[in-house]
């Protein structure tokens, strides 16, 4: 299975991603971790472009051909990236989930915004104005929401796990 989280800056995708990878014992494919290697490497600066989505649909593709379930987590904020996440799913002949994750409490996105640390050398990370500027275009698909709003990470978890659920017992 394919699980493609996206949603804005500080929503709580790391997080959700990496609890679930350990959960069920995925594969968690991080554009900031491919995006970041990129810059490090010299071939580009930020932003990098399509480049780290290219090889985060070329990594995800071969785990999933490999029979392995992979999480793919990036902001993903178009429906161009949406629909290549979803082809790299379809090429591999596997369900793909689709979820989006959000912080409905704006104060509370705000803070995590402010307060949250860099977990990757070098990663810039946008300020509150950055966040709400950011192109971001609306989901025109069916696919699992998790606001992480008010709670914590094992209670979102739960609730994606619940989506996930619906999902595979769809056969989407």
């Amino acid at each position: 299975m394919l699980i493609v989280i996206g949603g804005l800056p500080a929503t709580g995708k790391t997080t959700l991603a990496r609890l679930l990878a350990a959960r069920i014992g995925a594969v968690h494919v991080r554009i900031d971790t491919i995006e970041q290697a990129i810059v490090r490497s010299g071939l580009a600066g930020h932003p990098v472009g399509p480049a780290g989505y290219v090889v985060g649909y070329a990594l995800a593709g071969e785990h999933l051909r490999q029979g392995l379930t992979v999480i793919a987590e990036s902001v993903n904020p178009l429906a161009i990236t949406r629909d290549a996440w979803r082809e790299v799913g379809v090429e591999a002949g596997v369900p793909v989930a689709e979820v989006e994750v959000v912080c409905s409490d704006p104060a509370e996105h705000r803070h995590r915004v402010a307060s949250r640390s860099v977990d990757i050398p070098g990663l810039w990370l946008p300020d509150w104005r950055e966040v709400v500027e950011r192109e971001y275009e609306p989901w025109e698909r069916e696919r699992v929401v998790v606001d992480t709003a008010g709670q914590g990470p094992e209670d979102s978890l739960a609730a994606l796990l619940q989506g996930i659920e619906r999902v595979e017992g769809s056969g989407s």
